[in-house]
């Protein structure tokens, strides 16, 4: 067996896979970079995987030594063949000695052949510090380095500018505390453009996710005797408050740094035929979505009808609670890449910032409902599940318009329509993913 056919039996096991319940057809290593010589030896591949269901592109790190030691033998892949005689590949990403190299090549802005290591000027890399993967990634693979940065590796690469970190950067240069400073990237040459491989950012230790918080203040309020969020304790809308005025303070330096547009008229119109197209497909996919179109369509029809100029801007295009972090300062966005099964260009688009605000408002609404299903008193439950939603999207919603943002109270129509569009979305991915959740959208559209 080629090293290729050792790539093509490891992949689909792999977290990050996306063909997953597809057989593998071909795969071919489409580039192969030395990186590092000898044992241990580091090799940098893009592999294109085809598959009936279409072709991917993927990054993968090949460690390559005689001997595989005990603590990597859970990241091998197998026989390196012609690709490195007598040695065995693996992930290298799970190897302190070679990750190293990969921090220390960035604090040198190193070349090897189309990849190029950068940094950002002064940022302190801690090329010294030993890495740990992180177990939670699933799309992409990160390392964290002591307590002093984080690596995310894309594992599955797109040609040309990431948002991931350009947005970042204009965020950090202007001085904002709601992001992870970039500390470094790597960047290479696909399609003929050059794309961003890895980036590096500062590592906020003492930093919990906005979903985990979200999720113990829904514990301790199922738990309690009361009904109200408000009564309860572990209320979350204090902190819902602010992470709404932060949202509103990272849009405002997203404008000064990338700028604001206004579509001209008919641009509604165009939006909620893409949001019609949606709800057809999901229609399709998911017959349980059925004795809503009426209201969803309508909801729709109701914004193709406003006749005036949209403002749009670049924004988060990915936001909910598992995308922010609170630190002891307050709170950080992360994860900027956007909507992952979007085209790269649309994940860069200009939108209405009232996209994120929607994402953000939705993402309460599922923190509420996920801990309900199986309680022993699901009318209790469900209407303390609306009451703890709908107290957090009030205060998220006050905090974001008194910090300067957009009201979202003043575009109720375009704000209830890009709810409602994302809960088709949420809807067609439970049913594909998770059926075991897709209650849990067709729920919150029941009550709309």
């Amino acid at each position: 067996m080629t090293f290729a056919d050792e790539l093509a039996a490891w992949l689909p096991s792999q977290r990050w896979f996306a063909g997953k319940g597809t057989p593998i057809t071909r795969l071919t290593i489409t580039s192969d970079n030395v990186l590092i010589n000898g044992d241990p030896g580091l090799r940098h591949l893009i592999v294109t995987v085809a598959q009936d269901s279409g072709t991917g592109r993927y990054q993968v790190l090949a460690g390559l030594r005689e001997q595989i030691p005990d603590r990597l033998r859970h990241a091998v892949i197998g026989p390196a063949g012609p690709l490195a005689p007598g040695q065995i590949g693996y992930d290298a990403l799970h190897d302190p000695q070679l990750t190293r190299w990969l921090l220390a090549a960035m604090a040198r802005q190193e070349s090897a052949g189309p990849l190029r290591f950068g940094a950002e000027p002064g940022a302190a890399i801690p090329a010294g510090a030993d890495s740990l993967v992180l177990t939670a990634e699933q799309s992409n693979t990160s390392l964290v380095f002591g307590e002093e940065a984080i690596l995310k590796v894309f594992r599955r690469p797109s040609p040309g500018p990431n948002a991931d970190l350009e947005i970042p950067r204009a965020l950090a240069q202007r001085g904002s505390p709601h992001v992870a400073q970039p500390l470094g990237w790597l960047t290479g040459t696909l399609d003929g453009q050059t794309s961003v491989l890895a980036i590096l950012s500062r590592y906020l230790r003492s930093a919990t996710d906005g979903w985990s918080l979200a999720a113990t203040s829904v514990r301790d309020l199922y738990a309690s005797d009361q009904m109200r969020a408000a009564d309860a304790g572990g209320d979350f809308a204090p902190e819902a408050h602010r992470l709404g005025g932060a949202t509103a303070e990272v849009h405002r330096t997203l404008a000064d740094a990338f700028g604001t547009f206004k579509l001209p008229p008919g641009a509604y119109r165009d939006l909620a035929g893409r949001m019609l197209s949606r709800l057809d497909a999901a229609l399709a996919d998911v017959p349980e979505l059925a004795p809503h179109a009426d209201l969803l369509a309508s909801a729709f029809s109701e914004l193709a009808a406003i006749d005036e100029p949209l403002l749009v801007q670049r924004i988060h295009g990915d936001y909910h609670l598992g995308q922010v972090l609170r630190t002891p300062s307050g709170w950080v966005a992360l994860d900027f890449e956007g909507e992952p099964a979007a085209p790269p260009a649309e994940r860069r688009a200009h939108a209405s910032v009232l996209r994120d605000v929607a994402g953000m408002l939705r993402s309460f609404d599922y923190a509420a409902r996920l801990q309900a299903p199986g309680h022993p008193d699901p009318g209790r439950i469900r209407a303390a599940a609306r009451d703890w939603a709908g107290r957090n999207q009030s205060a998220f919603s006050d905090g974001y318009a008194q910090a300067g943002g957009t009201d979202p109270l003043k575009h109720a129509t375009l704000l209830r329509a890009l709810i409602l569009d994302k809960t088709v979305y949420e809807v067609r991915y439970e049913a594909r993913h998770r059926p075991s959740w897709l209650p849990i959208p067709l729920e919150s559209i029941a009550d709309a």
